[in-house]
């Protein structure tokens, strides 16, 4: 069973400022994580690796240099090779152009059986690099998968809905977005961080190493256009009432009147 698992190195939102002027992402000093999502896809992945002999996970992910990190990060987790795609031409990619980069690089590596993604990126938020990974290989997929069962050469999964789940049954190939009800991902062992940094090394692919339609990638290929960037308003400290539930019920009401609210 050959698996690749889609990743993506996002910033710490919990550390992003945004430029004003810009509108763009202050990512100097910014620390890097892998995607949340992304971090159950390749869980899942590792898992079926565990369960079945034959099984190879690659991971793939398309970034600047620095995105080695993610890589070998995954690496350490215990997967077995790694590519990075990364070249000017992809920069200033949107979702459409990064799966188009992604589903070239996907078509070269060839012989695969599951194609793992994250749901969405924490960056992002559109939760469509997936599904357009899969549209652009011809591939039936998946989406908001929180539990996954493998028989012979069909997959069978739990599809997340708002209140509760759909089963869904189709045969491999097949691209799977993961959830965070789908695993909890393991931690790195000394062994795997000790071989990731020291005995396994990691693949770069630039443009001239896939076949894609160079008017499809990169900033001139990304149709989405960012208006406006800004963050949220910081809302006003609350207020705790003191008092017996009498006293709270009534300092509540005289609170809410005064605000004409009721």
């Amino acid at each position: 069973m050959n698996i690749i698992a889609c990743i993506k190195q996002v910033p710490d939102t919990n550390e992003v400022r945004i430029d004003q002027k810009t509108g763009t992402l202050i990512r100097e000093g910014v620390p890097s994580i892998i995607n949340p999502d992304d971090k159950n896809a390749l869980e899942e992945a590792l898992r079926l690796k565990d369960k079945y002999e034959d099984a190879k996970v690659t991971v793939l992910t398309m970034g600047p240099p620095q995105a080695e990190v993610a890589l070998k990060e995954a690496l350490a987790m215990g997967a077995d090779e790694a590519i990075l795609l990364s070249d000017r031409a992809f920069a200033g990619a949107d979702t459409w152009a990064t799966s188009t980069t992604l589903a070239g690089a996907i078509k070269r590596l060839g012989n695969f059986d599951i194609i793992f993604c994250g749901r969405q990126a924490i960056d992002g938020d559109t939760a469509q690099v997936g599904p357009q990974i899969a549209e652009r290989l011809d591939l039936p997929q998946i989406t908001y998968v929180e539990d996954l069962e493998i028989d012979g050469n069909t997959a069978i999964a739990h599809r997340a809905v708002e209140d509760g789940h759909y089963i869904v049954k189709t045969e491999m190939p097949v691209v799977l977005t993961a959830i965070g009800e789908l695993n909890e991902p393991r931690y790195p062992s000394i062994k795997g961080i000790y071989e990731a940094f020291r005995e396994k090394e990691i693949k770069v692919w630039s443009l001239d190493d896939i076949i894609v339609d160079t008017s499809q990638i990169g900033l001139k290929g990304s149709p989405t256009q960012v208006k406006r960037s800004f963050t949220p308003a910081t809302k006003s400290a609350g207020e705790m009432l003191e008092g017996s539930t009498q006293d709270k019920v009534r300092d509540l009401i005289v609170r809410l009147k005064e605000r004409q609210i009721i």
